[in-house]
């Protein structure tokens, strides 16, 4: 296994972690949550620059990477639901969304068609992510409006997303 799949499967492991840290009574649990949601960025950012580098690029990473993200977020989103800091639609649409990419995802790789790495459009809508968990951590007033907004181009995302893989495999999903 090369450093770069390594490190994405550190942030799948960062996920229960911070299940448990989020929903622990420890003092300053939301700021080490984050921290843990934040080092599970960097990871992400630090394999792919490395997979490039290095060429590392590998199927498996292409299939496994953006898979730990979305678990990462559905983690992230779940938990937020439950401690009443998103309502129902949003969580609703936030999985819905990544549940799809997902399965697309699966889909291709497993009938042994081609995936799409992540591009730019989708890896600003993570980074907007972030922000929008950052805010909503520390209820901020505009984190509703900013999460909505960040979910919409989500979407958008995902089209072209979709519009690419089929592109890549020359035929309709």
């Amino acid at each position: 296994m090369n450093l770069p799949n390594l490190l994405t499967m550190i942030r799948f492991a960062l996920i229960p972690l911070y299940l448990f840290v989020y929903f622990s009574e420890m003092p300053g649990r939301i700021y080490w949550a984050l921290g843990i949601v934040l080092f599970a960025g960097m990871t992400d950012v630090v394999d792919g620059y490395l997979a490039r580098r290095n060429k590392q690029v590998t199927q498996l990473g292409i299939m496994l990477d953006p898979l730990a993200d979305k678990l990462m977020m559905i983690a992230v989103f779940l938990s937020l639901l439950i401690s009443g800091k998103i309502g129902y639609w949003a969580a609703a649409a936030i999985f819905f969304r990544d549940l799809t990419m997902i399965l697309c995802s699966a889909f291709f790789h497993f009938r042994g068609k081609k995936t799409v790495p992540a591009n730019v459009l989708g890896k600003m809508t993570t980074v907007l992510f972030y922000v929008a968990l950052v805010l909503l951590m520390f209820d901020s007033a505009y984190a509703q409006n900013f999460l909505w907004a960040v979910i919409v181009l989500s979407y958008i995302t995902s089209f072209v997303y979709m519009l690419q893989l089929k592109t890549v495999n020359e035929e309709l999903m």
